[in-house]
């Protein structure tokens, strides 16, 4: 099977590859994913065939499971960045692979299926928009 993509944490510490296709995209903006992310929405790529090599640094991989829920998720216990996740019993067919589309450090095809729980966005989401854009940090 070909290698579709790789990705790493931000310090470099832990690399992975995704062997497969990822079926779905979502941008979901539930309060648990903001938490998650400090953001507006966390950008995460679904596959339910796909298979997870961890290339190096998956000793340095902490889990975190909220309690009574199906939420969550796995990062770099030296950086924080959000690594891939394999959820058992989440999915009709068995595990389902979550990978955060951030940590991904190849180019995907892939465009977002949805924005979900967006009724539950910040408050502040809809006004993103009209914020300037800069190619730079601020000085």
């Amino acid at each position: 099977m070909t290698v579709l993509t790789s990705g790493s944490c931000l310090c470099g510490t832990v690399r992975f590859e995704i062997r497969g296709p990822f079926e779905r995209f979502f941008l979901c903006h539930c309060s648990r994913c903001r938490k998650d992310t400090g953001s507006a929405h966390a950008a995460n790529l679904f596959s339910a065939s796909a298979s997870l090599v961890w290339r190096a640094g998956s000793e340095r991989i902490t889990h975190y499971r909220l309690p009574e829920t199906r939420h969550a998720r796995s990062f770099c216990s030296l950086c924080g960045s959000p690594v891939p996740c394999l959820q058992i019993g989440v999915h009709r067919d068995g595990a389902l692979l979550v990978v955060p589309a951030g940590s991904l450090d190849d180019e995907i095809a892939n465009a977002p299926d949805a924005h979900v729980c967006f009724a539950s966005r910040a408050s502040w989401e809809d006004r993103m928009a009209a914020a300037p854009k800069v190619d730079d940090l601020p000085g």
